[in-house]
């Protein structure tokens, strides 16, 4: 899989002075654009979509350095449609615009060519099953809120504290599915970078119809691939996300699909365990 994926890697440098495409690169890589996507962005840290911006003006420094051609041509040549548009991308990404880098010779940002290899560190195992499960409904709440890679989301946090403990009560009452009790539903990431936005719906699967002051998310029949895992509260949640997609999915089969993943957890003082569910496909 790894190979396939450098392999795509490759075909983006190929491809970086025209059109980008996801579906050729999802074909070479062996899997779908969605899932293609999901991995380029935890194995690389960045969005697929940032990462060519960021090879392309890189790229681009290289020619404004030179001298050899007008910043026009070059703002064209990497599909810019004017001047000021290439300034204002140019110097987001380096600090300066491309007329004070080309004349007073400054260092630039890099964006250097990703490869990938997978680390086997072996000091772990990742306990999974598969489950096929048909159409169901969460009833709960939810929001839209900022990504946060290590520690408490603060968003999250005031959220549920909203929500109120009344509330979140009558939410577990009615929970009468698998998975049991109250979940974390995400989806519609934005990116893996600090602060993309995302869905967060908290609430319970059930059979039973919501109140009046809740809201049903319906989540169409699939296949899951169900995690778990215990440790430091809220670090192992966390690394636990990462390795799934650094680690697991490179390694199996299994390609993830469009829909939501659901956590559900259980803290006991500074310990959490954790059931973490991302729909898949074989």
């Amino acid at each position: 899989m790894l190979e396939r994926l450098n392999e795509a890697m490759a075909r983006i440098e190929t491809d970086l002075d025209g059109e980008v495409d996801v579906a050729v690169l999802a074909r070479i890589a062996g899997t779908g654009e969605y899932h293609f996507r999901r991995m380029f962005s935890a194995l690389a840290g960045l969005p697929l979509s940032e990462y060519v911006r960021r090879r392309r003006l890189t790229r681009a420094a290289n020619e404004v350095l030179s001298g050899q051609d007008s910043l026009l041509d070059i703002a064209v040549r990497w599909g810019y449609g004017s001047n000021e548009a290439f300034a204002r991308a140019f110097r987001a990404m380096h600090g300066i615009g491309p007329q004070e880098a080309r004349s007073k010779r400054k260092p630039l940002q890099s964006q250097q060519i990703l490869t990938f290899r997978l680390v086997v560190e072996g000091s772990t195992s990742m306990e999974y099953r598969i489950v096929e499960k048909d159409e169901f409904h969460v009833v709960g709440r939810g929001t839209r809120v900022p990504l946060v890679h290590l520690g408490q989301n603060p968003a999250i946090v005031e959220f549920v504290k909203g929500i109120g403990m009344p509330a979140l009560n009558r939410m577990k009452e009615l929970s009468d599915g698998e998975p049991g009790g109250l979940l974390a539903l995400t989806s519609n990431q934005e990116g893996v970078e600090e602060g993309s936005m995302l869905d967060y719906f908290q609430g319970v699967v059930t059979s039973q119809k919501a109140p009046e002051d809740m809201e049903t998310m319906t989540v169409p029949k699939n296949t899951w691939a169900v995690f778990t895992t215990e440790g430091p509260y809220p670090e192992t949640i966390q690394y636990m996300w990462r390795d799934v997609y650094t680690q697991w999915f490179p390694s199996n089969s299994y390609q993830s699909v469009e829909g939501p993943s659901m956590l559900r957890t259980e803290i006991d003082g500074d310990t959490a365990r954790a059931e973490l569910w991302i729909p898949v496909t074989s």
